[in-house]
């Protein structure tokens, strides 16, 4: 796979901007979440680190595309840029009143990715 440079300010920098309710999702969602891609942990809203979806104090829901758009931004902004950037999408979040956690709605759940891959993210 080739690697590729990655912007977090470009527009497609965490995936296509989508709206929930044109999605056809096997269960309603709660809203957008940004998912540290192949973990189960999503950006927290007050502590802006990435916390386990089994997490009780991770409060992972944000309300449209663009506001976890702009978190995702300033995650990344407060990483060393000499590093690799983490592969982070954002994707459709529910909240389970019966679990009581967070519910990743076609998260990305697998091995460690490696950074900037072409099925991750875009080329220049």
């Amino acid at each position: 796979m080739r690697n590729f440079d990655f912007s977090p300010e470009h527009p497609l920098a965490f995936g296509d901007p989508f709206l929930l309710e044109e999605l056809p999702l096997p269960r309603p969602a709660d809203g957008y979440g940004v998912q540290y891609l192949g973990k189960d942990e999503l950006l927290d809203r007050r502590s802006a680190d990435f916390l386990s979806i089994r997490n009780p104090a991770l409060r992972g829901i944000f309300p449209s595309f663009a506001a976890a758009q702009a978190a995702a931004r300033r995650w990344c902004a407060r990483q060393d840029p000499r590093g690799a950037m983490p592969a982070l999408a954002i994707v459709p979040v529910a909240w389970d009143s019966v679990l009581t956690r967070h519910i990743l709605i076609y998260g990305v759940l697998q091995p460690e990715l490696p950074p900037y891959v072409e099925a991750v993210y875009l080329p220049r």
